[in-house]
């Protein structure tokens, strides 16, 4: 339990916080303004600020994020008419710090009741100073001010020069492709030490290197060797593809097309097993898949097997839809206490296939994901002019609303299938 645990938030952690970073630098490269980079959520339990980006540890070892100045999740920092807030001043007579927090206390910090402000393009402050509403003072505010914000994080605030749409619209595309992008990079390196650790890996072809006792491919004759052409008269040229038709049949005896040695060819009638895995049903017939030793194999085979794994189970999703091939942290937590009894072999081959699916899913064109940033991208190219904010505004709100609804559906699917009996 505890192993798992551990393991869980460690393969969580490291996804996030390579994600993240992957928007972070290109953003910072970019010239926008990186406000926050969080590692968990909730709370702070530890934050420091550098290079003007604050840095926090939140308690809840879940999730992170990264908040770039003027990006559809970053907050607003106009302050409204009537908020009572505090100021301090700097030696060039600029309002440095704004405190719009009743959580911490500036001191010498003098009091302003906000009348008008503008943060993003004047950088000027108006309201009533001590209460003294016989007279409305104005305050020029300093490009790097901080605002200390309701929840009392303290961030620098976001001049238009410095916010995500102020930048190319090259450099908004590598952004918003980065996280995916160190996702791929991170599998490819977990595949790869892999590979070379095991000596080799899984080979994608279509021969079987042995069969399994009493299943039913011992029964139907089946021998190492052999290569299976076709599945029920559908051509077969990959492990990928033998194992999708195997499954893909709900019921019923398959027909094997078997190529032994250089001309035997022959139909082989096979009866699969059905096996619950990871709380669904599959069915399986006892093969056994074949390993690559060579160098670039080594190198290159685990990353390429994966991805060509996951392409066909996106495809199988979007043709049959299923929640039980869908996944949360709820069936992240199950697979992984599974890949934990495998050892670090298997911790690592999971942290590898996350963090590849995680790259994946991220780039579909969902409005809320990287990959529907990236489309909105391709509409500001096409259109040569970005979309209104209130229009991105009102995409991404239906874009997050539609990937929580799934969320909550797939948790509670996931509740039942591995907890629930």
């Amino acid at each position: 339990m505890v192993k798992t645990i551990v393991a869980f938030i460690i393969v969580f952690g490291i996804l996030v916080v390579v994600h993240e970073f992957g928007h972070f630098y290109f953003a910072k490269r970019s010239g926008i303004l990186v406000r926050e980079f969080s590692i968990g959520m909730g709370p702070k339990i530890f934050w420091t600020r550098k290079n003007g980006t604050l840095y926090t540890i939140r308690i809840l070892p879940l999730g992170g994020y990264v908040r770039m100045a003027g990006a559809a999740e970053d907050e607003d920092d106009q302050l409204q008419p009537g908020t009572p807030i505090s100021i301090m001043m700097g030696d060039s007579g600029k309002v440095t710090r704004i405190n719009a927090s009743d959580q911490t206390t500036l001191f010498n910090g003098i009091p302003v009741i906000v009348t008008e402000s503008d943060l993003v393009d004047q950088l000027v402050i108006k309201g009533y100073e001590n209460g003294d509403e016989s007279v409305v003072k104005t305050y020029a505010v300093d490009h790097d001010a901080t605002i200390i914000e309701k929840d009392g994080t303290e961030v620098l605030i976001a001049p238009r020069d410095v916010q995500f749409q102020s930048a190319t619209l090259w450099h908004r595309i590598l952004t918003n492709f980065a996280g995916p992008l160190n996702n791929f990079i991170l599998a490819w390196l977990v595949f790869a030490i892999m590979g070379f650790a095991m000596g080799g890996v899984a080979s994608n072809s279509n021969a079987i290197s042995g069969v399994l006792a009493n299943t039913p491919a011992q029964s139907a004759g089946l021998k190492s060797g052999d290569r299976i052409v076709s599945v029920n008269n559908k051509r077969t040229n990959s492990w990928t593809a033998v194992t999708s038709a195997i499954t893909s049949d709900t019921h019923g005896d398959i027909t094997l097309g078997i190529k032994r040695g250089q001309k035997t060819v022959k139909d082989v009638k096979i009866t699969p097993q059905v096996k619950t895995v990871s709380g669904s049903k599959t069915r399986t017939v006892g093969i056994k898949r074949g390993i690559d030793t060579g160098f670039f194999a080594k190198l290159f085979g685990g990353f390429w097997n994966t991805t060509v794994l996951l392409f066909a189970a996106l495809g199988h999703l979007f043709t049959h839809f299923s929640l039980n091939d869908l996944g949360g942290p709820v069936a992240i937590y199950a697979n992984t206490a599974t890949a934990t009894q495998a050892g670090w072999s298997g911790v690592l081959y999971w942290l590898g296939f996350l963090s590849l699916n995680l790259g994946i899913v991220n780039l579909l064109p969902i409005p809320a994901l990287d990959g529907g940033k990236l489309v909105l991208n391709l509409i500001e190219a096409i259109r040569r002019k970005p979309l209104s904010q209130q229009t991105e505004g009102v995409v991404t709100i239906i874009g997050f609303g539609f990937v929580l609804f799934l969320m909550i559906l797939v948790t509670w699917n996931d509740i039942m299938r591995y907890f629930v009996h």
